[in-house]
Formats: C-alpha cells, sequence, structure tokens
C-alpha cells in the first residue's frame, strides 16, 4: 500500500482552522480517482515522516510568516531522507519571490521586477526611473495569498510598514483587470488543466479570500509556450508545478509567480476530476521508495 503524507497548517494558527478542510476534500477526492489516500500532519510537527512514500507540502500554509523554520525543517527533512515532492531544494528556492530576477536574467518571459533585499524609502521612486510613473505593485519576496502586497499610484512611496524588508516592486499588469491572470498546472511535468482568475470590479488581487473568481478555460497557445519555457528552467524534476501568467503589452504572456510549494491546484476545474495529479504521485511515489532502496 502506497503511504502518503499531505502537510497542513500549524493547528494554532486560527486563521486557516476553517480553511484547509475544504482544500483536504478536493485533495482527498481527486486522490480517491487513483486508488489512493494521505494521512495529514502539520509541517510544524515533531511527527515522524521517513516511513512515507511521499510527503507532500500541499498545504503547508504559513510558512512564509515563519521562514526561518521553513527552511530549517526541509533541512532536517533532507537529511532524514524524508522522500518529498517537491524536492527539498526546490521547497527552499521557491519559498523566496527572488527567482523572479534568477528567471528574468535566464531569458524566461517574467513580468519586469525591481528587487531590493532592506526597501529603502526610495525604491518606488527607483521602479518608477525604471518602468515610468505609472502603477506599482510591491510584494515581500516571502508571502502568499497576496499578503503584505500593496498597491502604489504614481508618485505614492512605499508604505513605512514595507520599509527595511526584502521587496520585489512591478509595474501594475493592467491586463489582470482587462483579461485575468492565468493559472496553467503541470503533473509529472504534463500539461493538465488552466484556469482564468480574474479580480473583483476595482481590485487587482484574484484570490477568493479578495473577492476574485475563477473559470476552466483552455489556455491560450502563447500561454502555454511561456508555462513552458519557464519550467525548461527549473533543474529539478517537479511532481506538482502551478504558473501563474499575465498577458503583456505584445501579446505575449509573462510569469507572474510560479508556485511549487503549498499552490492551490484546483483540481476540482480539471476536467478528469484530478486523475492525472493522483497517477503523477502514484508514479512518484514509486520512483521515490524505488531510488532510497536502491
Amino acid at each position: 500500500m502506497t503511504r502518503l503524507c499531505i502537510l497542513s497548517p500549524d493547528p494554532a494558527h486560527s486563521e486557516y482552522a476553517a480553511m484547509w478542510p475544504a482544500q483536504r476534500a478536493i485533495l482527498d477526492s481527486a486522490l480517491a480517482t487513483g486508488g489512493l489516500s494521505a494521512d495529514y500532519l502539520p509541517w510544524t510537527g515533531d511527527d515522524a515522516l521517513g516511513d512515507y512514500d511521499l510527503v507532500m507540502p500541499l498545504l503547508a500554509w504559513g510558512y512564509h510568516d515563519a521562514p526561518a523554520d521553513w527552511l530549517a525543517r526541509i533541512g532536517r527533512w533532507a537529511a532524514a531522507g524524508v522522500r518529498l515532492a517537491n524536492p527539498a531544494d526546490v521547497l527552499g528556492w521557491n519559498a523566496d519571490k527572488s527567482y523572479l530576477v534568477d528567471f528574468t536574467l535566464r531569458g524566461a518571459p517574467v513580468v519586469p521586477t525591481l528587487l531590493d533585499p532592506a526597501a529603502p524609502a526610495d525604491l518606488a521612486d527607483r521602479a518608477r526611473a525604471r518602468f515610468g510613473d505609472v502603477p506599482l505593485i510591491a510584494k515581500p519576496t516571502m508571502s502568499a495569498g497576496a499578503h503584505g502586497v500593496v498597491l502604489l499610484q504614481p508618485g505614492e512611496p512605499l508604505p513605512d510598514r514595507a520599509l527595511g524588508m526584502p521587496m520585489l516592486v512591478q509595474p501594475m499588469m493592467e491586463s489582470v483587470r482587462s483579461e485575468g491572470e492565468y493559472s496553467l498546472f503541470y503533473f509529472d511535468g504534463r500539461f493538465s488543466h488552466a484556469i482564468l482568475k480574474v479580480p473583483k470590479s476595482g481590485d487587482f488581487r484574484v484570490q477568493a479570500q479578495h473577492g476574485g473568481r475563477d473559470v476552466a478555460v483552455p489556455p491560450p497557445a502563447a500561454a502555454l509556450a511561456a508555462a513552458e519555457a519557464v519550467l525548461a528552467l527549473v533543474a529539478e524534476p517537479l511532481l506538482y508545478a502551478r504558473v501563474d501568467l499575465v498577458g503583456g503589452a505584445a501579446g505575449d504572456y509573462l510569469l507572474m509567480e510560479l508556485e511549487l510549494i503549498e499552490p492551490q491546484l484546483f483540481l476540482e476545474r480539471a476536467a478528469d476530476g484530478g486523475r492525472a495529479f493522483a497517477d503523477a504521485v502514484a508514479a512518484w511515489a514509486v520512483r521515490s521508495r524505488a531510488a532510497q532502496m536502491a
């Protein structure tokens, strides 16, 4: 029998207590299409994970609030031989959104991004010198669910709460409001499904908790090409990936974020009910167990 574990939120994090069971039900339903089931353990716990064929941090919500703890645990899990998917190196690297700058330098189609490790008061001015006097989006390099993200109108400085911390600044992509944000999902390197997320009127945030809505769509060919160009630059194989893209001015699509830790997979929007995900999990579990026994 394949033993699976999905890491879940810290029980003390009351913000997530009422939210994560619904996502657990979606994951359970998808895994059941392949005859699989999973245990759920808090990512902040001290439970032994080495006996599982595969451990997935798909509900490890809140890791961005405790980055040092998150990175330390990844290191301990890797040293103990825990069979992680995605791999430990990926889970550490993807936690910090500065990977967007690395992707840009390597030629990936990325939303223009300015990174500063200790956001000074003139960061917004420097961003406007590069991008023009346009609305800007500023976000912490470690965040989730649009936490800490601010919209700066022309001439508006960074808020005091953002100063001194690692921040990314990007031009506001107006296509988010006019078209929406595409999320493309890949399991074991194969495209599965896509959704289009649209913010509520007057907002720029597409997450459901901020009033956004989503619908299953066939992705534009240019979005598929952009997603695959991004994934080709990831050094390690991936069990799951969510590629978030927005339309550019030239009819192209640009990477907003590459979600490889605890992305909402929207398996309820997949035409196969999540069977591609379940099959990928089963295959990874077999390969992980075999590799460790070799």
